[in-house]
């Protein structure tokens, strides 16, 4: 490079230097002297150019910078052209909010938002105030989950429900080739249903036997093996993180609480061409231990939370622990899916004969914009709009509808907790991703219900629901 810039300059001295023969012979010698002087003068210039390229071309080449500058680009100019610096490792994707990505790491940002509202309308002669209109935000959580490396994840979210602030999934977990293990607050595959998210359900609340069996989320440790279409679950799991904490010492729970339980759940998932089926069975113990003091209690509301009022009520029964099992029958085909369960609760008793309390629903659907419902890991999922609304091609986003019959019998024995038979239909839209709007109907038929209608404890109620709700 030294010898083009040496040759450039020496041509261009040429030619400056061309027309002075004939101007010499008539310069004076004093001139000449001068003109002389300036030729050194840029020489020594040039000398002192090439020192300083000699080195700084070393020092470019160990840099990785032997890029020429463009040419008529100030130095200014190129800095606001160059891109910005960032780690070329981490990758930022979206679903619903930020994915970040470096290698075998992830974080993904997690919400929830869920605004209920529904009317509830039973006989004149019910004298219970939660009939008429009723609302709530139903759940606003927030959260993270993401994987670390080496087959090691996790997952953290609060929620706010019922104006408390709870943990809900929150657990570590470590997956290596079929096996995946959960250690923390987490879901005890009780049944298909229980599983789906309350975001991508096809009804605004689950059966009715969820709730009344008392489901929910408990601190365990969980082995799962995935195979095909096959699915095993099982754990061992003591109690909800509330039920655990200092402030329900006592009978009620904290440090004295020391009721455990063993569930399982196997899944058979085989698929058709198009046609996607799933059996599902379940088997869940449980020895209540020190819980055993208090009285166990089994009731439901009448299909809205909102309503803080039981239809169906147990009432008090002295137990040791419970026993029950499930059993689980769903499939898919293109728009259409179907799914149905039933689930028994048998109660010990000491010294009396245990009552086995039983719910079931069945149902059918199907997606009007012609989407299939997504199905993975032994659970539905929701629908994802081929054509959202703003799109620019006159996105309608997803329609769905259901219908939904749910059965719930907690008379047994010497216990009369009532019966249930409620008639489900719901339709939902998913504008697009991750936003859908739920609009629900029910009516209900109760028999030996805990709220009586004047002298009457059979009678029928129907239930007005929509929700609004946001999900990443």
């Amino acid at each position: 490079m030294n010898g083009r810039i040496s040759l450039r300059i020496g041509t261009a001295l040429a030619l400056v230097a061309a027309p002075y023969p004939l101007a010499a012979q008539t310069i004076s010698a004093t001139e000449a002297q001068e003109l002389r002087a300036q030729i050194a003068a840029l020489k020594a210039q040039v000398q002192q150019l090439e020192s300083r390229l000699d080195s700084a071309v070393p020092a470019a080449a160990q840099q990785g910078q032997a890029a020429p500058t463009p040419a008529g680009q100030t130095p200014a100019q190129m800095a606001q052209a160059a891109p910005a610096q960032t780690d070329s490792d981490t990758t930022v994707g979206w679903k619903g909010s930020p994915v970040f990505s470096k290698g075998g790491a992830s974080f993904k940002v997690k919400g929830r938002i869920q605004y209920d509202a529904g009317l509830l309308r039973a006989p004149d002669s019910v004298m219970d105030r939660a009939t008429g209109y009723s609302n709530e935000l139903r759940r606003l959580r927030l959260g993270g989950e993401g994987q670390l490396g080496g087959g090691f994840g996790y997952k953290l979210e609060v929620e706010l429900s019922d104006n408390k602030v709870d943990a809900v999934d929150t657990y570590i977990s470590y997956e290596r080739g079929k096996w995946l293990v959960t250690l923390g607050n987490q879901n005890q595959f009780q049944s298909l249903d229980e599983l789906v998210g309350d975001t991508t359900g096809s009804v605004m609340e689950r059966a009715a036997f969820t709730d009344a069996f008392g489901f929910e989320r408990r601190l365990g440790l969980a082995v799962q093996y995935r195979s095909g279409i096959v699915l095993a679950q099982a754990g061992i799991f003591s109690d909800n993180i509330d039920a655990l904490a200092n402030s329900s010492d006592g009978p009620n729970g904290g440090d004295e609480n020391n009721s455990y339980g063993i569930d399982g759940r196997i899944v058979l998932a085989p698929k058709f061409g198009d046609t996607q089926l799933h059996f599902g069975l379940s088997g869940h113990w449980r020895d209540l231990q020190r819980l055993a003091e208090n009285p166990q209690r089994y009731r439901q509301r009448p299909f809205l939370h909102a309503v803080n009022s039981y239809f169906l009520n147990s009432g008090d029964i002295a137990a040791t622990g419970e026993n029950h099992y499930g059993v689980e029958l769903a499939g898919s085909h293109g728009p259409l899916w179907w799914a149905g369960e039933g689930h028994w609760l048998r109660v010990r008793r000491p010294g009396l004969a245990d009552p086995t309390f039983f719910g079931g629903y069945g149902e059918i659907g199907y997606v009007l914009t012609g989407e299939t419902r997504s199905y993975k890991n032994g659970i539905f999922g929701g629908v994802k709009p081929a054509n959202p609304v703003g799109n620019g091609n006159g996105g309608l986003g997803a329609w769905q509808v259901t219908l939904r019959y749910d059965y719930l019998d907690m008379n047994d024995r010497d216990i009369v907790g009532g019966t249930q038979k409620a008639y489900i239909a719901a339709l939902v839209w998913t504008p697009i991703e991750y936003l859908r709007f739920n609009l629900n109907y029910a009516h209900i038929n109760y028999t030996d219900a805990a709220i009586l209608a004047g002298s009457r404890s059979n009678y029928g109620v129907n239930v007005l629901g929509w929700r609004a709700e946001l999900d990443f």
